[in-house]
């Protein structure tokens, strides 16, 4: 397995800025791993309630995260703020794979990336569906080659 290399904010389609809290960092004095996969998760979910995507009670089709990882370059820490870049790489039937870079303040190289994948389900029997057209137009316009 070969090492990842960090990305550069050119790589990204969409940005959206998140401040650490002093409750994020751990004893080791950065920002503990399970809060980076909260930031992917904030980044996401941000972006389909910004373009009007995602309607946590009504919406008969729902996106569940079936996959996630994130490699680490460098430590963030409080008081830092988060700069979270998210890109479209995959679009399938039924699936999209975001990347998602993060970057420390003004950092041009990202202290951390990784991925999460949506399946998108049927609410109730929670069987795959087809991306709805609306959502799929949507995440091409943030969708990078592969």
């Amino acid at each position: 397995m070969s090492k990842p290399v960090a990305d550069t904010r050119e790589g990204y389609r969409y940005f959206r800025d998140i401040t650490t809290r002093w409750m994020d960092n751990d004893v080791y004095a950065h920002v503990n791993n399970v809060v980076y996969y909260s930031w992917f998760d904030t980044v996401v979910n941000a972006w389909l309630l910004e373009n009007k995507l995602l309607d946590f009670a009504g919406s008969p089709t729902v996106g569940l995260v079936v996959e996630t990882s994130c490699s680490y370059f460098s430590p963030i820490a409080f008081p830092d703020l988060v700069r979270a870049g998210l890109r479209v790489s995959r679009l399938g039937t039924s699936s999209v794979r975001y990347e998602v870079g993060l970057f420390a303040n003004d950092n041009a190289i990202a202290s951390a990336q990784g991925h999460f994948v949506h399946v998108y389900v049927d609410r109730q029997t929670r069987r795959p569906l087809p991306l709805p057209e609306d959502l799929r137009s949507a995440l091409e316009g943030i969708q990078v080659a592969s």
